[in-house]
């Protein structure tokens, strides 16, 4: 079997694409399926932005660019950093990719050598951990459970750093939870990392806008002295709703961010050239419908995990951003379903739900902690509605 091979052999099958995939098939039967197993915003693309990659069509803005994107985002990139968080990049230590994902993608593969161990506190994103296998890396996966906030501590941290150690994966807000970190837990955090100057951190930033009743904080700007050791991964998919504009950036060290685009090079060159001038507009318009989006958010938010605590067998704490509520479903594992079937996990809790409820939800163990199942509720208010009388009605139905 080829090094490649090998590596594609660990990968695990995604659960939210297996999800969404059934919940299209039975839709596609006639079947009326309300999916919450996508991590995507329900609403339009704001008007501005659409308005500029039309404007980008028309004047013939449709050619190859630099392989680090355009030089007017990467300038409007390092303006929003300096705007948003006080950071000062210089434009060459900005890159721009084909989704956040891809910039976390070269990132890997530009630094870690075969065994260098990235530390990814989980429950988290489904792609973390295979794209450090897939880089040749060794993904050492700390869990920090519902008592912990489903945040990393110090100490954790510190039990599971090693001579290998090359990262610190970071994502906050966080994807399954919405956990967020605050300023003072990245100070602890900070603390430990001083000790170990050969650890670097990701800061996967994607949901930064999206917080409720928090404050927003990142790793460069609560310890400023860890500025070179850390890769800011962000992008306009979630706060801007433009998951299919396909738009990421990374800013971080000039070296790394010089071996990112190498690769980027030799793969997808760059963006698509009308999703960057689209993004100018996102990052540097009027951002004010934002406001709106979280207001809308927090609005379903409230609504999911209230119904949600009524269902029989289900306990939902409120997530402090994102779109996503992590919903403990211990208290039905070992009942029995009207067919029958017993209830022995979070993935047969979740088939349960969709192939006789027709609500098709994530189960935890994709996110490597059990048994929980991820709610996306970026879906509009009667879509929930209509799902959580559902998920009342099969948490009733066991026995």
């Amino acid at each position: 079997m080829s090094i490649i091979a090998s590596r594609l052999h660990a990968i695990r099958p995604s659960e939210t694409k297996a999800m969404t995939a059934r919940a299209v098939a039975l839709r596609d039967q006639g079947i009326d399926v309300i999916a919450l197993s996508q991590g995507e915003p329900d609403f339009d693309t704001p008007l501005s932005i659409q308005e500029a990659g039309i404007r980008a069509i028309r004047e013939s803005r449709t050619r190859y660019t630099p392989v680090a994107g355009i030089k007017p985002l990467r300038e409007a990139i390092q303006e929003k950093l300096n705007r948003d968080h006080g950071l000062t990049y210089h434009v060459d230590q900005i890159t721009v990719g084909c989704g956040a994902k891809q910039v976390v993608f070269n990132a890997l593969f530009a630094s870690l050598d075969p065994g260098d161990e990235v530390v990814i506190p989980v429950p988290c994103w489904v792609s973390y951990p295979d794209i450090v296998a897939l880089a040749g890396g060794r993904p050492v996966l700390v869990s920090c459970d519902e008592s912990a906030g489903f945040k990393l501590k110090p100490d954790a941290l510190e039990a599971a750093i090693t001579p290998r150690t090359k990262w610190l994966l970071l994502n906050s807000p966080s994807n399954p939870t919405g956990a967020v970190y605050s300023a003072r837990e990245l100070a602890a955090l900070a603390e430990i990392l001083r000790l170990h100057p050969r650890v670097h951190v990701l800061a996967d930033d994607i949901y930064e806008k999206l917080v409720y009743d928090v404050g927003f904080a990142t790793m460069a700007q609560v310890s400023p002295d860890l500025f070179d050791r850390v890769l800011m991964v962000n992008g306009v998919s979630k706060s801007n709703a433009m998951t299919g504009w396909r738009i990421g950036y990374g800013a971080g060290p000039a070296p790394l961010i010089k071996a990112i685009n190498t690769i980027q090079g030799q793969t997808t060159s760059h963006p698509s050239s009308i999703s960057q001038y689209a993004a100018i507009e996102a990052i540097a318009g009027n951002q004010n419908y934002i406001a709106r989006f979280v207001a809308e958010f927090r609005q379903r938010r409230d609504f999911v995990v209230a119904r949600l605590n009524e269902a029989a067998g289900l306990r939902c704490r409120a997530p402090d951003g994102a779109f996503y509520a992590f919903v403990s479903c211990a208290g039905v594992i070992g009942k029995k379903a009207p067919n029958g079937q017993v209830i022995a996990s979070d993935t047969d809790f979740s088939d349960y739900l969709l192939d006789q409820f027709a609500v098709a939800v994530v189960p935890g163990s994709g996110f490597m902690l059990s048994p929980y199942i991820r709610i996306s509720f970026a879906s509009p208010l009667g879509d929930l509605q209509r799902a959580c009388d559902r998920i009342i009605a099969a948490c009733t139905a066991l026995s």
